[in-house]
């Protein structure tokens, strides 16, 4: 099983066609047989889960049983589409091997053991849907954890996605090694309290948290490789 994930920046004069790409990536994606899942959303201004959106940044989420499939990932047409308008790309290769939860009902990394004895640089998929009334109460949280994970030592890279703005949302980040990654989910205060309080008050409808090897990236954001000399 691999999940490649493409975070795709449009030019400013182009924005619009990043918008209008969520629309129309459906129709051949749903057509990719390389591919059993896929997910559309749109990016966070501030590198996490965040009300306001990026509205030149987009990202294209697939997941395959075959780990060598070139740009049959996410097919001619939308690399086609992206070189027209032309995007700046940066791409990533995960393979799945620790989580929990489903996507949409379904265990879309595959069955995972939840927890592995890899010990190297990790990436953490955390994505859910919230029940409508607990909305305010995630959002009056986000932007302290926001700010701890900005600063937190280890992190190599973090992108916050969403599905539909609000409510379906979800946080990609990569970092150093597990330690650095567990420093952050379990000591520092503010996220601490979120852990303890999402449990409580059952602030999810649904909810997934995925653990990947970083195996491949290629490209860059704003300019930027990220993982250049770190993985």
């Amino acid at each position: 099983m691999i999940c490649f994930l493409h975070i795709v920046r449009y030019p400013k004069k182009f924005a619009f066609f990043g918008l209008l790409s969520m629309a129309v990536f459906r129709i051949p994606l749903s057509f990719n047989k390389q591919i059993h899942f896929y997910k559309l959303m749109g990016c966070g201004k501030n590198g996490s889960f965040d009300l306001q959106a990026d509205w030149r940044q987009w990202a294209v989420l697939t997941v395959s049983k075959h780990q060598n499939i070139g740009n049959k990932q996410v097919g001619k047409f939308l690399t086609l589409w992206w070189k027209t308008f032309r995007c700046e790309i940066l791409q990533i290769a995960l393979q799945p091997i620790e989580g929990h939860g489903t996507w949409d009902g379904k265990l879309c990394m595959g069955k995972l053991p939840p927890k592995s004895d890899y010990d190297g640089p990790i990436a953490v998929l955390t994505r859910a849907t919230l029940f409508t009334k607990k909305a305010k109460r995630f959002w009056q949280h986000v932007n302290n954890v926001s700010m701890e994970l900005k600063h937190s030592p280890g992190l190599i890279l973090s992108v916050g996605l969403g599905e539909i703005p609000w409510y379906r949302g979800a946080t990609l980040s990569i970092w150093k090694s597990k330690d650095a990654m567990r420093q952050f989910a379990y000591a520092q205060p503010f996220h601490k309290e979120v852990i303890t309080k999402t449990r409580k008050e059952n602030w999810y409808k649904e909810d997934m948290f995925v653990r990947f090897i970083p195996i491949k990236s290629t490209g860059t954001l704003k300019g930027i490789d990220p993982f250049e000399g770190k993985l």
